[in-house]
């Protein structure tokens, strides 16, 4: 079973994104393990920092390097990604020639209460990602609209649509991750 490194783009008590990553991780019991990692505890970007590394930024980037695959869970805020989120990307792809995301699979997903649910800030995460050197899930994008009760305190997806479709997202995921491990062994 391939273990997901899980980041959600905000750290806020009763995040939505969060609700709806730990609703993909219970859908995803049995096929796929995920490992949360936090971001908040990130200082803003400096490169001055690299003199004498923060241990959370040597703790962040250790997890990066380690990940088997990411899949990122993304606010929304003034049409692109959290602040938050570009800084965890932005250390863990610096100092220039240690970038940690190189070669990772990755999925990107989110949700907003507004109809468009995140589709620009996964736009623009997924053109970053690909700049940062990962392999991106194209299929299905999942632009989320949280509504009230969709999913509840337990991490159940109350919708019957609305489950199958992340079912499908989840099913998806794991076999383009099979995908990627296979074409990187054909290519070793």
């Amino acid at each position: 079973m391939k273990t997901v490194t899980v980041i959600v783009g905000s750290a806020r008590e009763g995040s939505i994104n969060l609700k709806l990553a730990r609703a993909i991780e219970k859908l995803a019991a049995g096929r796929l393990a995920f490992k949360f990692v936090a971001i908040d505890d990130l200082p803003m970007y400096n490169d001055d920092l690299w003199r004498d590394t923060p241990a959370a930024v040597t703790a962040f980037k250790a997890e990066i390097a380690a990940a088997e695959a990411v899949l990122f869970v993304t606010p929304e805020y003034n049409r692109t990604i959290p602040p938050l989120l570009n800084n965890a990307l932005a250390w863990a792809s610096k100092p220039y020639g240690q970038n940690a995301w190189v070669g990772k699979p990755a999925a990107v997903i989110g949700t907003t209460p507004g109809a468009i649910g995140t589709a620009i800030a996964q736009s623009h995460l997924r053109y970053i990602a690909t700049v940062l050197d990962m392999v991106v899930l194209g299929q299905p994008e999942v632009y989320f609209q949280t509504k009230p009760g969709l999913i509840d305190d337990t991490f159940d997806v109350t919708d019957d649509t609305t489950r199958s479709f992340l079912e499908a997202f989840v099913a998806k995921f794991a076999t383009f991750l099979d995908r990627v491990e296979v074409r990187e062994t054909q290519a070793a």
